[in-house]
């Protein structure tokens, strides 16, 4: 990523890629409501207060944010220009995150560490998430796990997992589903109309009878 524009232009940007990206809306001021608009811009000002050292401030904007939008955004992570996040539901960049320019996040995207057990022994300081490249586009429910690189205009999948560099342009799909066809259909004994069906017999029942039949009362 060239060097970065000024916030204002960096915000308009943003603005303008939801409605280049997004049929649903007819324009600026619709755009304005969309949810990963309102994510984006909310980290663009907790970045700039996180590098400021206002950790704390930076921290609220993002929880603020993440209640409002669903979107989970560390304040450390690097967005690039033009980066437009589609729904936005459940979707999480962590600390160490560098995403590119130009690139697609639909929701339930994952850009996450492999877990505590192998960052907790990583020298001070090294990265623990993925670095996304330029004009990449992530599939609704795809994770990409660990310090990997993805390379520019890679296309990661639904439901596709990632725990690997990829080179540019490189294309990951997960499995499909398997699709069956419908077990056959047991026949339903015709029943009389508005007829309710006999309760079935209960063990106590049964025992009433058998004392009865046998003269005891």
């Amino acid at each position: 990523m060239p060097g970065q524009p000024g916030l204002l232009r960096t915000l308009i940007e943003d603005l303008d890629v939801v409605v280049a990206r997004d049929p649903s809306l007819g324009g600026r001021w619709e755009a304005l409501g969309h949810t990963g608009l309102s994510a984006v811009w909310a980290h663009r000002v907790a970045h700039r207060l996180y590098h400021r050292r206002l950790r704390t401030a930076a921290r609220t904007v993002a929880r603020i944010a993440r209640r409002r939008t669903g979107v989970e955004i560390h304040p450390g992570t690097v967005l690039g220009r033009r980066v437009f996040i589609d729904h936005g539901a459940s979707v999480v960049i962590g600390q160490t995150a560098v995403v590119g320019d130009d690139v697609t996040i639909y929701q339930q995207v994952t850009l996450g560490a492999v877990g505590w057990w192998t960052d907790n022994h990583r020298p001070p300081g090294a990265r623990r998430h993925p670095v996304v490249g330029d004009g990449v586009i992530l599939g609704a429910n795809a994770t990409v796990l660990g310090p990997v690189t993805i390379g520019d205009r890679a296309l990661i999948g639904a439901m596709a997992t990632v725990t690997e560099d990829l080179p540019p342009g490189a294309r990951v799909y997960a499995a499909r589903s398997v699709v069956r066809p419908a077990p056959a259909l047991r026949p339903v004994p015709d029943a009389v109309p508005g007829a309710d069906p006999a309760p079935a017999p209960s063990p106590a029942h049964d025992a009433v009878r058998v004392l009865a039949s046998a003269g005891s009362w």
